[in-house]
């Protein structure tokens, strides 16, 4: 259950902090004094999505936060605190227990605990896609270890069908990928790709490129060496040759001279001969050019490098001589394939069978029901449709659909015929109210269901939400008097204005205030008459 649910920057909520309680809580209050912001709040507490328009005017951020109860669980005291802050940039962050987690983690997590069912919800019941849940929800004693079973198997099936796809079982689709990869093999063959040799050519390419550049710099280099430098030098060596007996440093310096003509006249000769040489070659540098396109267009098909170029051509020569030995495989899957589609078979007709059982108990119970909430002449059905040509889903081989005829005489149709926005309330509850007990959920949240419907329907309906909450705790907001008489905890919103800004406050109410409460929304207006029929409403809370 929910303990505490702390609300801050939200509408013209700037700060709110709301006690709860186990059994059947009842919101009511002003038009417009933020009810539906605080299920909006349980919303996005839920997972659900966020506008940045619902960040409190003149705010950054909005935070909410509920502290949960649940016995029997793995945390701590059985406490379990949630929160979730929202940026007006958009950023988003989500805790459990302190630790962060995303958005989605967040859902799936709270859809275990919280059940929101507002107006909006009586459009989703229409898909007919949720009804085989529903149903499977109700009858899930007897067909959720079956439907475990068909499950594991339909995930086998389902992999065979992917890896027949994948392995070419069409002669068609095998031939065509062995064309392709044969392609491939010859295009990188042919190539015949050496690892290294983008560099080198690379390295080629520039020269070539710069190859005026290097001409001009050697020749003069070697100018400066001839004319200058080691004639330079031999004219020095000629001058100490003839005065180096005269003393031992002449001589050395001369030694020193001597080595150093030696080295820089055999780098003059390099220098000359590279001078001499032609480095710029336009068909060498045509072919070069062409053979790291060809490269450049390998890579962009086959890999990054050289290297992962001629390990995808590996891996394609094997994969080619798999497909040319699939037959016997393809052979293999295709028979695992025909005993597993027979198993699920045999499992999908004991789920059907247990489907059609139970679809009758559910049928009978919400006609019951239905009676109850004044729509005596309701008649619900479920279509259950097995499919003969073997479609096999997630949820065997059915099609179900809830069916109902609201008057005597009419066929029995699909809900989205119903007219009435009152009679798909009080039919959401009572679907809700039957289903609540199998329903592991443990809150449970009504935002105002009970449009659209008066009188002694509005009595059943607060009925069967009472007869919910005595397994769940419930939160409700509603505008019927006859619903809110029904409340164990009952809690009054109004808004107040507070430094020029409009800002939302709950109070919960002791008894006498919940009489007034109730005579309010009952007339309008609080008189010793709306307050006497206000205490006759209280008398009869069910217990």
């Amino acid at each position: 259950m929910i303990n505490t649910l702390h609300i801050k920057n939200i509408g013209i909520i700037d700060e709110l902090t709301i006690e709860l309680n186990n059994g059947f809580n009842v919101l009511t209050g002003e038009t417009g004094a933020g009810k539906t912001l605080i299920i909006d709040s349980l919303c996005i507490l839920a997972g659900g999505r966020f506008s940045k328009e619902m960040i409190r005017y003149g705010e950054t951020n909005s935070f909410v936060e509920m502290e949960l109860y649940l016995p029997n669980s793995e945390y701590e005291d059985n406490t379990v605190i949630v929160s979730r802050e929202v940026n007006i940039n958009g950023k988003n962050s989500c805790k459990i227990n302190g630790r962060l987690v995303t958005v989605s983690e967040l859902k799936n997590f709270m859809k275990k605990i919280i059940d929101i069912h507002g107006q909006n919800d009586n459009q989703s019941i229409l898909d007919i896609s949720t009804h085989i849940n529903l149903l499977d929800d109700f009858a899930s004693k007897d067909i959720t270890p079956i439907k475990k079973e068909y499950e594991l198997l339909y995930n086998q099936y389902t992999n065979i069908k992917n890896e027949l796809a994948k392995n070419y079982g069409d002669d068609k689709e095998k031939q065509r990928k062995l064309d392709l990869l044969e392609y491939q093999i010859g295009e990188i063959e042919q190539a015949n790709l050496q690892v290294g040799e983008e560099e080198n050519l690379d390295q080629k390419r520039k020269l070539l490129m710069y190859s005026e550049k290097i001409s001009v710099n050697l020749k003069e280099a070697d100018n400066y060496l001839n004319n200058s430098v080691i004639e330079g030098l031999e004219n020095s060596i000629r001058n100490l040759e003839k005065i180096e007996n005269l003393k031992e440093e002449y001589k050395n310096s001369l030694e020193s001279l001597r080595n150093a003509f030696y080295e820089i006249e055999e780098v003059s000769r390099d220098i000359s001969n590279y001078a001499n040489d032609d480095y710029f070659d336009q068909d060498e540098l045509n072919e070069i050019e062409n053979r790291l396109d060809l490269i450049k267009n390998l890579k962009r098909k086959y890999g990054s490098t050289i290297e992962e170029i001629l390990d995808y051509k590996k891996s394609i020569i094997e994969e080619k001589k798999e497909i040319e030995n699939l037959d016997d495989y393809i052979i293999k899957l295709k028979s695992n394939l025909k005993n597993i589609e027979t198993e699920m078979e045999e499992k999908a007709k004991i789920i059907n069978e247990i489907r059609n059982k139970y679809g009758k108990e559910l049928s009978k119970k919400v006609n019951k029901e239905l009676s109850e909430v004044d729509m005596k002449n309701a008649n619900f059905d479920i279509s259950i449709e097995m499919n003969e040509n073997k479609k096999f889903n997630s949820n065997g081989l059915d099609k179900v659909e809830f069916l109902i005829s609201t008057n005597i005489g009419e066929e029995k149709k699909p809900l989205s015929k119903i007219a009435s926005g009152g009679e798909m309330s009080r039919f959401m509850l009572v679907l809700k109210n039957v289903l609540a007990e199998v329903d592991k959920i443990p809150v449970l949240i009504f935002d105002e269901i009970d449009t659209g419907i008066s009188g002694n329907a509005a009595n059943s309906c607060g009925e069967k939400i009472k007869q919910i909450a005595k397994n769940h705790q419930v939160i409700c907001v509603t505008h019927l008097a006859s619903i809110a008489a029904k409340g164990d905890n009952n809690y009054f919103i109004c808004k107040e204005v507070k430094n020029n800004k409009t800002c939302t406050k709950i109070k919960k109410l002791n008894e006498e205030e919940t009489i007034k409460e109730i005579a309010r929304i009952s007339t309008g207006v609080i008189n010793e008459i709306s307050l006497q029929h206000a205490r006759e409403l209280r008398k009869f809370k069910v217990a």
